[in-house]
């Protein structure tokens, strides 16, 4: 039996790894990326690539490792993403931030896909574009984050359009807010928030859930979002293309 093979961005920690174990249980050997390589990454993928995909060569050299490490790539799950607390509003946001937020969030993946497409057109293969439950629920502080993923959002329909009658899938899944480093970290995402509401971290993530209106009344595993994931990854649904499957705990209350 033929082996398949997929590529994992922002596979350090949080839905990245979470993703690489499920995929590695499926029998895929995946090749996991990241800016740094944590022991857990190291463990549970096949190889591991370090590299910075804001850069213009990051995802091409991302491609050639993979192809000459593991062979054409079946799958590729492009995950990577990061975001900063927007407090001080909108004007506070400089040209250099709303680049650098484009660059990862939406260039690194339009990249990489370019760098992709002959082995994924070759081998039948599938995307998967991590967005954001932000691309359709904005709010100010993830001004910048939102518009690239929206951007992303955007893009991933246009494409799975062209690449479907050539056998390629091409689908979105858009976490909410999940249960990651982003979140929890002292000098995270989350942290910024609470500073911002002049509580603790702790406080902050205890009323969280029902202040930003999670109907689950907690926040997302990450391993639900990889589920996800692997759903669209596995081929067995092979009739969803061009779909936003929302992971976001009910927060988006829109139809």
């Amino acid at each position: 039996m033929t082996v398949k093979t997929a590529v994992v961005t922002g596979a350090s920690k949080g839905i990245g790894l979470a993703v690489t174990r499920a995929l590695e249980e499926d029998g895929f050997k995946v090749v996991g990326a990241a800016r740094t390589i944590t022991p857990e990454l190291k463990e549970a993928a096949s190889l591991t690539v370090s590299v910075d995909l804001s850069t213009p060569e990051g995802p091409a050299e991302l491609i050639r490792q993979a192809q000459e490490g593991v062979g054409a790539i079946d799958v590729l799950v492009n995950n990577v993403g990061a975001f900063s607390p927007r407090t001080s509003g909108f004007a506070a946001i400089d040209d250099a931030e709303w680049q650098s937020t484009f660059e990862l969030n939406f260039f690194g993946v339009v990249r990489t896909i370019r760098a992709a497409l002959p082995q994924l057109i070759e081998r039948q293969g599938a995307i998967v574009n991590v967005s954001s439950a932000r691309a359709r629920g904005p709010q100010p502080p993830t001004v910048d984050y939102g518009a690239a993923k929206a951007a992303l959002t955007n893009f991933s329909k246009a494409l799975s359009m062209e690449l479907g009658p050539k056998g390629v899938r091409v689908n979105t899944v858009s976490p909410g807010p999940t249960r990651t480093p982003a979140w929890l970290d002292s000098d995270g995402f989350g942290a910024g928030l609470a500073a911002a509401s002049g509580k603790s971290l702790e406080e902050f993530l205890e009323g969280f859930p029902a202040a930003a209106g999670l109907t689950t009344g907690r926040l997302t595993e990450p391993e639900e979002v990889a589920e996800v994931v692997r759903m669209l990854a596995n081929g067995r649904t092979r009739a969803l293309n061009g779909a936003d499957l929302v992971v976001d705990g009910g927060q988006l209350k829109t139809v």
